[in-house]
């Protein structure tokens, strides 16, 4: 997706962050898709969700399909720089990786549910990058807003690892971060929002593993 950059892929410190800026990006106010609202307040009992499982395009993409998932939209998160702008991220000196956020209804799709479409959908194996897209801004990350959401997260990471491991593939490198989503996460620009909706054809980030995810880890935590 970032063909003009190659850093190091390695995370700043916070004292070499980008400033960044105090006004907030524009993403735009409705989801191109199914109209609803981009940006809250959304519905009570809804929850809110983020991942990061390398160019966000496609991992928007596969969220929205998903039945009980109310609106998505991509942005940044788990670095230092305020509202950063797409370039910044790409620069790899705001700490910040590409992220999808995904509410949902809990009442018709689970946390865990979400949790498969995550690490079924790229290679949680291969730290700076996916594929041929290499850099900070592309590592895998989940990001919990919630106590429940971050045991689940965890449980699932440790219920993937020996599906992946039986085939031969390292040890997951996925960042389990908690986030507080009104100050940490930053949405990105209008243009970014929905874009394989509106532009059909566009990159694809093709770097799954093709291996199953097992339900249970919400079960797991519960018990």
């Amino acid at each position: 997706m970032n063909f003009f950059t190659r850093r190091t892929p390695e995370m700043p410190a916070a004292s070499q962050a980008l400033p960044g800026r105090e006004s907030a990006i524009n993403p735009g106010d409705r989801h191109f898709v199914n109209g609803n609202p981009i940006k809250g307040p959304f519905p009570p009992g809804f929850e809110i969700a983020v991942f990061g499982n390398g160019c966000f395009w496609g991992t928007e993409e596969d969220f929205w399909q998903i039945e009980g998932v109310f609106t998505t939209a991509v942005g940044y998160v788990g670095g230092y720089t305020p509202n950063p702008s797409y370039d910044e991220v790409c620069s790899g000196m705001t700490g910040h990786t590409e992220a999808t956020l995904v509410v949902f209804d809990p009442n018709k799709v689970s946390y865990e549910q979400l949790l498969k479409t995550f690490w079924e959908h790229h290679d949680p194996t291969q730290g700076m990058g996916q594929g041929n897209d290499i850099g900070t801004q592309y590592r895998s990350g989940i990001y919990p807003t919630t106590p429940e959401q971050h045991k689940i997260a965890e449980a699932s990471k440790d219920r993937y690892q020996p599906a992946l491991t039986a085939r031969q593939y390292d040890e997951i490198t996925t960042e389990i971060k908690d986030i507080d989503f009104d100050r940490d996460f930053f949405y990105a620009e209008e243009y970014h929002q929905q874009y394989l909706a509106k532009n059909p054809n566009g990159y694809r980030c093709h770097s799954a593993t093709g291996i199953e995810y097992p339900l249970g880890a919400a079960e797991a935590v519960a018990s």
